[in-house]
C-alpha cells in the first residue's frame, strides 16, 4: 500500500457488480481500500449512452447522487451534462452542484469540446468553482463522431482561462496530448485510461510540471492497480507523486468544498 494519501479523480458506476448505485460503490470501495485509496470522484450512471437525452442525464445523475449519499465521506460526484441540451444541462448543473452535493462537471462524447455550445456550461461551472472534466482521445481507428481531442480542449481552454479544466485521459496518445495542452495553465492532465506504459508520467512532469497532473483510475473500466502503477513506478521525486496522487486534486476542489462546508 502506498505511504501517501490517494484521491482518484476518475471513476464510474459502470463495469462494477451490484443492482444499485450503493451496492456498486460498496464493491468498488472494497477494492479501493485494498489499494489505499481514500476518495473517489464518480460520474455517469450504471450504463452509458453516447448522446444522452435530458431525461437520461437526470436519471444517470440521480444514480450518482444515490452513490454519494450512501458514501458521503468517500465519494465526490461530478454532474454529467450534454452540451447539445444547453438549457437542460444548465438546470442539471444548478440542481446537482449549486443546490446539491456534486463538486464538478463531466462531459463525454456527445459534442466536440471546441463547440460554442460548451461556453455557457463552462462559464457557469467557473462561477460555481466546479472543475470541468472533458473526455479526450486520439484513436488510431478514428474517434467517435462527437469525441473530443486534446487539441480541441486547448481551444476551449483559450476561450475560458478562468475555468479549471481537466483533459480526460490526456488523449490516450499522451505524447501529443501533453503538448497540445501545455500552453494552458488552467488545464490539468488526467493520467488515467491508457496502459501503464513507461515514460508517460515522466514526460507529463517535464512538459506540464507535477502541479498539473491528476491520478485517476477509470474504474470500473480499468483497474486501480494498473493506473496507480503509472505514478508509483515513475522515475520522479516522491514529492511529485504526492501531488499527483492527491495534493493537486485537493487543491483543485478546495474552493468548492469550502463553499459546501466540507473540510479536507
Amino acid at each position: 500500500m502506498p505511504p501517501w494519501e490517494i484521491w482518484d479523480n476518475h471513476s464510474h458506476l459502470s463495469g462494477v457488480s451490484g443492482r444499485t448505485p450503493a451496492e456498486r460503490m460498496a464493491a468498488m470501495l472494497k477494492i479501493a481500500d485494498r489499494m489505499g485509496i481514500q476518495r473517489l470522484c464518480v460520474f455517469m450512471g450504471m450504463d452509458f449512452v453516447y448522446d444522452p437525452s435530458p431525461e437520461r442525464l437526470r436519471r444517470e445523475n440521480d444514480q450518482v447522487l444515490a452513490a454519494v449519499r450512501a458514501w458521503p465521506e468517500r465519494i465526490f460526484g461530478y454532474v454529467y451534462l450534454n452540451p447539445k441540451h444547453r438549457a437542460a444541462s444548465l438546470q442539471e448543473l444548478d440542481r446537482c452542484v449549486r443546490d446539491g452535493p456534486m463538486v464538478g462537471v463531466k462531459l463525454w462524447v456527445a459534442e466536440h469540446c471546441n463547440s460554442a455550445d460548451l461556453d455557457p456550461i463552462v462559464e457557469r461551472a467557473a462561477e460555481l468553482k466546479a472543475p470541468v472534466l472533458q473526455h479526450t482521445y486520439l484513436k488510431i481507428t478514428g474517434n467517435l463522431p462527437g469525441e473530443s481531442t486534446p487539441m480541441e480542449m486547448a481551444e476551449l481552454a483559450a476561450r475560458h482561462p478562468q475555468a479549471a479544466l481537466i483533459c480526460g485521459h490526456t488523449g490516450a496518445d499522451w505524447e501529443r496530448g501533453l503538448r497540445a495542452i501545455r500552453p494552458y495553465p488552467n488545464v490539468y492532465a488526467d493520467l488515467c485510461g491508457s496502459d501503464p506504459t513507461a515514460g508517460f508520467v515522466e514526460m507529463a512532469v517535464a512538459e506540464l510540471g507535477a502541479e498539473r497532473l491528476l491520478y485517476g483510475s477509470d474504474a470500473g473500466g480499468r483497474s486501480f492497480a494498473s493506473q496507480l502503477a503509472k505514478v508509483l513506478g515513475a522515475n520522479i521525486p516522491d514529492a511529485a507523486k504526492k501531488l499527483i496522487l492527491a495534493g493537486n486534486l485537493k487543491r483543485l476542489l478546495r474552493p468548492i468544498l469550502q463553499q459546501k462546508g466540507i473540510s479536507v
